[in-house]
């Protein structure tokens, strides 16, 4: 046995000994010897196997350090590719395919069949009409008086705490500050162009520097948080659906008359009575704040698994609002995303099969300009969402979703 096969069996004895701590291991042996070490120890501990997740191709110095801690494999889940899908965006224009990562059977299939209709339709017209990431931190106040006298300094100062901000990144840019008071407590949201990261870290290390430079040049200014859940990150919230967070798109398609007969076995005044009913009375009726669509989560999560999203952050990018209109036989579609946050650069984009779908897509990476990848993904992202919109729209109005899970979402075997 030779001395790293000796070194790697004594340390799993070690963990199994509770003498060493996961985390521990990473400065004990090499870096894909680390992930090992720990499987096997735990296995021994757990009394389980661990082969599958063991056996999934995984180089750990892309990982260590960035996107995950105590790694001791991978996590495998299908991804299959819709498409190509025709965009008429301001920033991608032209056709792709479109990598979807999930497990649930149909999905993939649906999308496909709202792209045929886009396509016949001439393709998905899409815009995104905000950009930009915020972080909102908490500051506590004595009084009233005090917060008054704050709120006439904050704007003064406005361009003293961006430069504070912005000397902690190269690309993050402070656009507003927006002030919101609950008695003693101030909350200040922050809001930053980011270029093609989706930008949430770099956001927060420039409010700390920002807020740094509040407390010692305000005095009963008091951070409590740098986070004071007014962002509103990964949560849902009226704040991001009215003021947006991340990007702010819109997607729309005509579908013609033929196209809908053709494709779906509908007519637009179907559609849109499903739309009106399910989406929007149906979505008030449950209470809803942020959530009249059918499943823009569905699509959103699919695409994040994908292209090495933070998948925590469907929470609030898959909030929006599905519209239909019938004009005269053809179907008006069109979807709002408010707080679609994602980027083509940092995070889990990084990684091997994330950025191979990200290059399916031609948006592997920072943009040139800086950028226009993010807002490209970004156009591509909400005209997939429309196409499983309109497709699950016209499933029902023709009662055909039961049927099609039947056929593509369960195992009879």
């Amino acid at each position: 046995m030779d001395d790293s096969v000796e070194n790697k069996e004594e340390l799993i004895k070690k963990v199994v000994r509770g003498e060493i701590a996961l985390h521990e291991i990473d400065r004990l042996a090499e870096a894909g010897d680390a992930v090992e070490i720990r499987r096997k120890g735990i296995e021994k501990l757990e009394g389980v196997s661990l082969a599958n997740i063991g056996s999934a191709k995984i180089d750990y110095s892309l990982i260590k350090g960035k996107n995950a801690e105590n790694v001791i494999g991978m996590t495998s889940i299908p991804i299959g590719v819709a498409g190509p899908l025709k965009v008429n965006g301001a920033y991608f224009a032209g056709e792709t395919y479109v990598p979807l990562s999930t497990t649930e059977g149909a999905l993939i299939a649906s999308i496909s069949r709202g792209i045929k209709a886009i396509n016949a339709s001439g393709g998905s017209t899409v815009r995104v009409i905000k950009d930009g990431m915020t972080r909102g931190p908490v500051f506590q106040f004595d009084s009233i008086v005090d917060i008054e006298k704050f709120l006439e300094w904050l704007p003064k100062n406005f361009k003293k705490i961006k430069s504070a901000a912005e000397k902690t990144t190269n690309h993050g840019r402070l656009e507003d500050i927006q002030p919101l008071v609950t008695g003693t407590n101030v909350f200040l949201r922050f809001t930053y162009k980011t270029g093609d990261a989706m930008g949430m870290n770099m956001a927060t290390v420039a409010t700390e520097a920002g807020c740094n430079f509040i407390e010692e040049h305000f005095e009963g200014a008091k951070l409590i948080a740098v986070s004071g859940n007014v962002c509103s990150d990964k949560k849902q919230s009226l704040i991001n659906s009215i003021n947006g967070r991340g990007k702010t798109v819109v997607a729309e398609v005509v579908v013609k008359e033929d196209v809908l007969k053709n494709i779906f076995k509908t007519d637009a005044d179907a559609v849109n009575n499903v739309n009106l009913r399910k989406n929007w009375a149906g979505s008030a009726r449950a209470g809803s704040a942020t959530q009249f669509n059918a499943h823009f989560a569905n699509t959103i999560a699919a695409m994040f698994l994908a292209t090495g999203q933070d998948v925590a952050q469907v929470v609030e990018s898959s909030s929006g609002y599905t519209w239909t209109e019938a004009r005269g036989r053809d179907l008006y579609i069109a979807v709002t995303l408010p707080a679609l946050e994602i980027g083509t650069v940092g995070g889990g984009t990084g990684l091997p099969t994330q950025k191979e779908a990200l290059s399916l897509m031609n948006v592997c990476g920072p943009g040139n300009p800086a950028g226009s990848n993010a807002m490209k993904l970004a156009e591509i992202i909400a005209s997939v969402v429309l196409a499983g919109e309109l497709n699950l729209l016209s499933a029902l109005a023709t009662r055909e979703l039961g049927k099609a899970h039947q056929k593509l979402g369960r195992n009879k075997a």
